[in-house]
């Protein structure tokens, strides 16, 4: 019977049966990469397990989650919330509420080069580090996730009170400073090791090396790497005093913070900053990652993780003043370095709408927002206000920080 068919019917036939396999394959796809975050950029590998760097879905094991990986975009998101701009948190944007790159810096989701140091909206405060970030109502998370598993959505509304936090992240200087008055001993430092890309790694340090993390091999546990020596004892911070501290577990910033009498911020408190007053936005000023063709973040470009071509500036960690700030005041909240919050860790949320909310009240990992210096769009594409990942208190990297917040009283 085929050969009845006409020559240009069967090509017709065999076009739609390819397409069909193409549509097969992507579903197949976003399954494979939801099952593979267990081995992701989710955490690294905990201090009280084995050393074979053995990833085991049905475990959480912290620096074995590091993988920074899973291909996906997501569309632009159009929708915007109207009281956002009748509340004066979001300045006038576009009839639709949506951004462009010639409107991304006036319409609010970034500060004016003229504006003063904290943008429009924060105001100084007794924290001398922080602004005061005005409360409200939100729609946090996403109902367009990226990463289903790592529990992106449902997009639920949220309200909150005023708080303080950090324009920066907690900087090298900082921390020495807290170190020098108190007498510190970060967990990397009593752990003596910490995990760190193997492209920032000397060859001497790499000589001394002889496992990995299976599931990341561009992890290496280096023995001495703390914040004082971020890629191992022949690195110093000297000429880095202005960059992120990193190497700190969640048990470090939470040490940090309440010297300051201060405290980390919730989740929820993270992800209002971060979207600056828009609702359905990938990035604090909007949808364009690059808007006016212009680095706002520092993130990867180039080949993972062999080449980092360094477009925006940086191989690695840039100074906390670096690019430009939000429309709060807030410098790098995404990009850089990824930053712990509070809350306990889950992918279950509840869609009834929430005062302040907390996180769970117990766990295994802590929530960590922002994403990294080296996350890129194609692999781990979670420098996104709407994503998220984990790490077990203890753990420690070069790609992890902290910033601080504050309630108001």
């Amino acid at each position: 019977m085929s050969s009845n068919v006409p020559t240009k019917c069967r090509s017709s036939i065999l076009i739609y049966y390819l397409y069909f396999i193409l549509i097969v394959s992507h579903v197949l796809c976003e399954s494979s990469t939801d099952d593979s975050k267990s081995c992701g950029c989710g955490s690294a590998k905990s201090r009280d397990s084995s050393s074979t760097g053995e990833c085991k879905k049905s475990e959480s094991k912290p620096h074995e989650k590091y993988l920074e990986n899973g291909e996906h975009t997501v569309e632009d998101c159009r929708r915007t919330d109207d009281n956002a701009i009748k509340s004066g948190v979001l300045k006038d944007t576009d009839k639709n509420g949506g951004f462009t790159e010639d409107n991304a810096i006036e319409s609010g989701g970034l500060a004016n080069e003229d504006s003063d140091e904290n943008g429009g909206h924060g105001e100084k405060n007794d924290f001398e580090s922080a602004v005061l970030i005005k409360g409200g109502t939100f729609q946090m998370g996403t109902d367009k996730p990226v990463f289903v598993a790592d529990g992106e959505g449902p997009s639920r509304k949220v309200t909150l009170d005023d708080f303080y936090l950090d324009i920066h992240e907690v900087s090298n200087e900082d921390f020495k400073v807290f170190v020098e008055k108190t007498g510190h001993v970060t967990e990397a430092e009593t752990f003596g090791d910490s995990f760190v890309l193997e492209y920032l790694l000397s060859d001497n340090v790499k000589a001394t090396i002889s496992q990995a993390v299976a599931a990341a091999p561009w992890w290496l546990p280096v023995k001495g790497a703390d914040w004082r020596h971020p890629e191992g004892v022949d690195s110093n911070i000297e000429e880095r005093m202005d960059h992120p501290v990193i190497h700190v577990s969640w048990n470090d910033a939470v040490a940090y913070c309440k010297w300051k009498n201060m405290r980390l911020p919730t989740e929820a408190e993270w992800e209002y900053a971060c979207r600056s007053g828009l609702n359905d936005r990938l990035f604090p000023w909007g949808n364009k990652q690059m808007p006016q063709d212009k680095h706002y973040m520092n993130i990867w470009q180039g080949q993972f993780p062999g080449n980092n071509t360094a477009e925006d500036g940086f191989v690695s960690t840039a100074p906390v003043t670096s690019f430009p700030a939000t429309s709060l005041g807030l410098k790098n909240i995404v990009g850089n370095v990824w930053e712990w919050t509070s809350d306990w860790w889950s992918v279950q949320h509840t869609e009834a709408k929430q005062h302040n909310p907390q996180g769970p009240s117990s766990g295994s990992d802590k929530v960590k927002k922002g994403g990294s210096y080296m996350c890129h769009k194609s692999y781990c594409y979670r420098f996104r206000c709407a994503a998220r990942s984990q790490n077990t208190p203890d753990t420690s990297a070069g790609n992890l920080g902290f910033r601080c917040a504050a309630s108001v009283h």
